[in-house]
């Protein structure tokens, strides 16, 4: 059993509410408010940059050269490849990158961004990997389970595009090595002592994650 899935295991309510949430249920759908999603894209701009600056942070932490790569090209990923796809896929809907950039952070953005990188300060690396596992490994969650839902509407959804992205082989792979890396990394740093600490950490930025589907629903 990986040490995600026992975290996972441990949040059982939180973890669901999250997956499962309203704001996911509309994507399944494709009746969620376009308003609610634009607000939430423009918000994961603003994410995906804090998001960066965590896996920088990651580099830092590192006490290896494999960690220090392994960060360092999640970084390399973040800010070449998967901001320019987030810009590509925001002009689709009629938001440029200069309107993202003039976007005021919405409170829950900050919560949620700001708890990673303070998890990541106060602890160790695998702290912060913890924090950030629910985004990373969460989305391919949902977007997997949205793909094999047969009550997912696939006909006209505007949402399908964002199902697709993580719900592909490419996103499947990411969120696989990001829980290698977990186990990786308590290989040499986690004891059962621990596991309080990061159940409550995973908990935590679970719980942030909901505060953020929350916030598009909030925006109407």
């Amino acid at each position: 059993m990986t040490l995600f899935s026992r975290l996972k295991a441990a949040n059982p309510s939180d973890w669901q509410a999250y997956i499962t949430h309203d704001f996911v249920q509309g994507l399944g759908r494709g009746d969620l408010p376009r308003e609610a999603f634009e607000f939430y894209l423009k918000q994961d701009y603003l994410f995906l940059i804090h998001f960066a600056r965590a896996y920088a942070l990651a580099a830092y932490k590192s006490d290896n050269l494999d960690d220090l790569k392994a960060a360092a090209k999640t970084v390399n990923g973040l800010v070449d490849t998967e901001m320019s796809l987030h810009v590509k896929y925001c002009a689709g809907w009629g938001i440029s990158e200069a309107e993202m950039q003039q976007v005021t952070e919405a409170p829950e953005n900050m919560a949620y961004t700001r708890y990673v990188l303070e998890r990541g300060m106060a602890g160790d690396i695998l702290d912060l990997y913890v924090a950030l596992a629910p985004c990373i490994v969460g989305y391919g969650e949902i977007g997997r389970a949205l793909m094999d839902n047969p009550a997912t509407v696939k006909e006209g959804n505007p949402y399908l595009p964002w199902i697709e992205v993580y719900a592909s082989d490419d996103y499947q792979e990411m969120v696989e090595d990001s829980i290698r890396q977990i186990d990786r990394l308590a290989e040499s740093r986690f004891t059962e002592k621990r596991f309080d600490s990061l159940s409550k950490t995973f908990g935590d930025a679970t719980r942030l994650e909901i505060s953020f589907w929350q916030m598009g629903l909030n925006a109407l």
